[in-house]
């Protein structure tokens, strides 16, 4: 369905009671204007406080008053007006409703009285903050920026590290009342059209009022992930990792008001990724990854296992008969591991909303007054605290804040069926677990690539940090019309 337009008259109070209208000019003390008379015609131009750079507003202001002084051709004012607005991004537009639309994003619309166009010129200067090393993707060695809530600043830091003329920033608005700015990046020559079209469409498609908690909102519409525990794209708020996924040929969309951009298509392992083993040597870089599998392994395993072990000692090998419990404590083992996983997940809640000046009283509560009195009187064996610290230590090793919390529902449930069945219950749960994410996909890719469907080369390259004039090729999973990140070898 076209969206009818809605002309703009060439009557100046028509204009006017039509913005008192739809705009609440008068009630709306964010939304104002200025009326000036240039050449005995009125000239009213409209913005949003706080949006604009209202030193700039003066001048253009001064400039356009001063016309008075030097011309007296009234019947050419829009030619001008239009050659004194001497600012680059300036758009005539004959649609009443897009001038409203481009004055609420922060642009400052023009109209003049006998002219049926507006002039919308681009002087945004949003509120917000420089870009600063994102607290959840710290790295040793590399950039310290970090995405921010302004949307052209972010495609600008983008921008910087790849400045290549098919790099495309398409902007798009969403939400019939937040009007909210969404930009779609992909390198023209790499990102397989297919993909771009299909998320076009998507964003097309979306019906809602407006995008409260912005990026995830599109992220569910787009992903359509209803009931699905595991993520199904990649987070993050280093514009060197959003550069990179370019490069490789997925689509970015970026949201405004939100310092995370979405990376599109990811797999499981994407999310096991992290910054700093590019920034270490080849070796080190596998051997970060290498810890970072195991971490991956604790989180999910470790507590199911020692409880399997607790509950029939007799499936220890030889020469590990010492673990389980020594004491059994006078709660079951499995309420014990129950109960000290959620008090750690309150913690961590806590945590969150705990002003800083309060967060270290917060660890010495509950290092010392729950943990070691919880073991003293009895409550908790010290096998289930240290267990249950290493299988959150683990959780916490993992890059994705996302698939860390999605772990941890997998690790219960596993938890549960083997405390109910026993070994049964722990093969069982752990194959309903790959076999659902085995048949998870994401805009048609697979979730668990490159593992099933099973890719050599790809999982190779999962499993080791490949130097860097080695990996010329880039995963197909992207669909890339460009395979080759390097020069094509004879």
């Amino acid at each position: 369905m076209v969206k009818r337009k809605t002309p703009i008259s060439s009557r100046i109070r028509d204009v006017q009671s039509y913005m008192e209208t739809r705009l609440g000019i008068g009630t709306s003390y964010d939304v104002d204007f200025r009326e000036i008379v240039i050449l005995k015609q009125k000239v009213q131009l409209y913005y949003v406080n706080g949006l604009c750079d209202d030193q700039i507003i003066v001048q253009i202001l001064r400039t356009l008053i001063e016309i008075n002084d030097h011309e007296c051709n009234k019947s050419k004012i829009k030619e001008i007006v239009q050659n004194r607005l001497t600012h680059e991004q300036l758009e005539i537009v004959d649609d009443m409703d897009e001038a409203i639309d481009q004055l609420l994003s922060g642009l400052v619309v023009f109209f003049i009285d006998g002219v049926d166009e507006a002039f919308v010129l681009d002087l945004r200067e949003y509120p917000g903050r420089m870009p600063e090393e994102p607290d959840t993707e710290r790295v040793i060695r590399g950039s310290r920026d970090g995405f921010v809530e302004n949307i052209v600043m972010n495609t600008a830091l983008i921008r910087r590290r790849i400045r290549d003329t098919r790099l495309r920033n398409e902007m798009t608005k969403v939400g019939e009342r937040s009007k909210t700015d969404i930009c779609i990046s992909y390198i023209k020559d790499i990102a397989d059209d297919g993909l771009v079209d299909t998320i076009k469409k998507k964003l097309e498609e979306i019906k809602v009022d407006g995008l409260p908690t912005a990026d995830k909102t599109v992220d569910e519409f787009i992903l359509n992930q209803k009931w699905n525990v595991y993520p199904l794209v990649r987070y993050t708020e280093r514009p060197d990792v959003t550069a990179a996924h370019l490069l490789e040929g997925h689509v970015i969309i970026m949201v405004d008001t939100s310092p995370s951009v979405i990376i599109i298509p990811t797999t499981y392992f994407h999310h096991l990724q992290h910054a700093e083993e590019y920034r270490q040597s080849p070796v080190v870089g596998t051997f970060v990854r290498f810890l970072r599998f195991a971490a991956l392994w604790a989180s999910l395993f470790i507590l199911p296992l020692w409880l399997l072990f607790t509950m029939d000692p007799s499936l220890l090998p030889k020469g590990l008969e010492f673990i389980g419990p020594n004491e059994e404590g006078n709660v079951p083992i499995f309420l014990q591991i129950l109960i000290a996983d959620i008090g750690v997940e309150f913690l961590r809640m806590a945590a969150i909303h705990t002003p800083t000046p309060l967060a270290t009283s917060l660890g010495l509560i509950a290092a010392v007054l729950v943990g070691q009195i919880a073991v003293d009187v009895g409550f908790f064996t010290p096998e289930v605290i240290l267990y249950v610290a290493i299988s959150v230590i683990g959780t916490y090793v993992i890059p994705s804040y996302e698939l860390g919390v999605s772990n941890k529902i997998a690790k219960w449930f596993i938890l549960l069926a083997t405390a109910i069945f026993g070994v049964n219950g722990f093969m069982i749960a752990l194959t309903i677990n790959i076999m659902y994410m085995v048949n998870t996909n994401a805009l048609k890719t697979p979730y668990l690539w490159p593992f099933i469907p099973f890719n050599a080369y790809a999982l190779m390259h999962i499993l080791i940090r490949i130097p860097v004039p080695f990996s010329n090729i880039r995963p197909s999973i992207t669909h890339p019309k460009n395979a080759y990140r390097q020069p094509k070898p004879k």
